[in-house]
């Protein structure tokens, strides 16, 4: 039986993760498509195509290899079909509530930070300060919502260098494969 996996763009947007299969985020692509098509006996790749479509903003204009349509499977998750347990709904909006908490705080200190630190500084800080409040290891987008939902349907490992998605799956019992464990996989197996 092969086994299925979803794959997510920071696989190959990361600085972390890009460099096991390339330099750019187009060649860790190109070189992920040639590793997986000597491997289509053992392996299915998917990928939502709203990732798919995020993927392709960081990759340009440029033609992808021919191959890349019959090696990744593109497809939407059935997002009226598939059933989540009701605690992911109370979970996620928990911690929502507790991220835009944190924000307040970050901006209520940014604010009297201006005072003393000066606008540019206090701006930026307020920024990156933010951002981490309210973005990190969570699930922030259609995007991930996506790759989880098809990765339930399809019963398929995930593959991503999102802590936030990484904590989610954990949390719906969705198996998670780590890019340089899947890397290392399909050069032991060529």
């Amino acid at each position: 039986m092969k086994e299925k996996i979803v794959i997510d763009t920071s696989v190959f947007t990361n600085p972390d993760t890009r460099e096991i299969f390339g330099k750019t985020t187009r060649e860790a692509f190109c070189n992920f498509i040639k590793a997986i098509e000597k491997h289509q006996n053992e392996v299915e790749v998917y990928m939502p195509v709203s990732i798919f479509k995020e993927l392709q903003h960081f990759l340009g204009d440029n033609t992808l290899p021919p191959s890349t349509q019959f090696v990744l499977k593109l497809k939407s998750p059935r997002r009226y079909n598939v059933t989540v347990p009701g605690f992911l709904i109370y979970e996620l909006i928990e911690e929502l509530r507790e991220r835009i908490n944190k924000g307040l705080r970050v901006a209520e200190d940014a604010v009297l930070d201006a005072q003393t630190v000066g606008r540019e500084k206090t701006i930026n800080a307020l920024r990156n300060k933010y951002r981490d409040a309210l973005r990190a290891g969570v699930i922030d987008s259609k995007e991930d919502v996506d790759l989880l939902l098809l990765s339930l349907e399809l019963d398929a490992a995930i593959v991503t260098a999102d802590t936030g998605v990484k904590k989610w799956a954990e949390k719906l019992g969705i198996r998670l494969i780590d890019p340089f464990a899947l890397k290392s996989l399909l050069e032991n197996q060529s």
